[in-house]
């Protein structure tokens, strides 16, 4: 399934794709029915911890989640959220992660848009009440850490796709463009920068298809999967800024009018790079990781 936003982030695709694929995956790993209609899902920063709290047979929300994607548009919010004191772990600061679907008009929007004009809201969901059978606990490890790692591979195929075109776009300009009487995909320095491109996207490429293989084999190798993302998102982030900035200065003064297509593309690069953790925060993580693994364990890393 997570193919298909390869795709969609090559046609530069206005509709919440991902979000879909993430809050239905995360509502069946729940045991909960998926519904009807567009879905999304928060917390997907970090920073924005949300919280479930008892009250009679329902449950409460508390806290607050921004720049969710396409917030506004759908008819029902997935969250993932701590429930300290529930269940077998009552005595626990801080609980499993718990899945609700909540209905998106009982909750309090405040619109805004990324860079790119896509829908990112804040919601505030304090007091947001949910019946007990839209509430259940992960109880297979998955948190939202983990989330944050299928929303960063997510972004990082939006990348790959929407990169390939950005590069096929490009060729296509230079080999249509004429300055001092002959194409402009006859001069080296331009012949230099889609070079350095379409390493870029094979780079990138690579990094995804080895994040979905290993996603794959997550049930046998779930750090693995993990770390695969977090390299994929960082290749796709730094590759992202690049080819943006490539493929303006290939273009050149048309490239930057609204009335040419190449925004379209550029604008979610630099917008998607920053989703679900940018290149620097994972890249951090990977660190952490490879600091605590040892020297010795680095190479196996690398190679494995």
């Amino acid at each position: 399934a997570l193919a298909v936003l390869r795709v969609a982030g090559r046609f530069a695709a206005p509709a919440p794709l991902a979000e879909a694929l993430l809050a239905s995956w995360l509502l069946a790993r729940a045991g909960l029915p998926v519904p009807d209609g567009p879905l999304t899902l928060a917390p997907v920063r970090a920073a924005d911890p949300l919280r479930l709290s008892r009250d009679g047979d329902a449950w409460v929300l508390h806290g607050h989640a921004e720049r969710v994607p396409w917030a506004r548009h759908a008819r029902t919010i997935v969250v993932i959220a701590a429930a300290p004191g529930a269940g077998e772990d009552a005595g626990a600061a801080e609980g499993p992660a718990w899945v609700a679907a909540v209905d998106r008009a009982a909750c309090r929007i405040e619109p805004g848009t990324n860079l790119a004009d896509e829908p990112r809201d804040a919601i505030a969901f304090d007091g947001v009440r949910v019946l007990g059978e839209s509430v259940r606990p992960l109880t297979d490890g998955m948190d939202r850490e983990a989330l944050r790692a299928l929303g960063a591979l997510t972004r990082a195929l939006l990348i790959a796709g929407a990169l390939e075109h950005v590069l096929e776009q490009s060729v296509n300009h230079v080999s249509e463009r004429k300055q001092f009487g002959r194409p402009l995909a006859k001069f080296q320095v331009l012949q230099h920068y889609l070079a350095r491109m379409a390493g870029e996207v094979a780079a990138v490429g690579t990094a995804v298809e080895a994040a979905l293989n290993e996603l794959d084999r997550a049930g046998e190798r779930p750090e693995a999967a993990t770390l695969a993302m977090a390299v994929a998102k960082v290749r796709a982030g730094e590759a992202a800024g690049m080819a943006a900035a490539t493929a303006h200065q290939v273009h050149g003064a048309i490239g930057f009018t609204y009335d040419h297509a190449l925004h379209h593309w550029t604008k979610r690069l630099w917008s998607w790079r920053d989703e679900f953790g940018n290149e620097a925060q994972w890249a951090g993580y990977l660190g952490e990781r490879v600091v605590a693994a040892g020297g010795d364990a680095l190479w196996p890393l690398l190679t494995g």
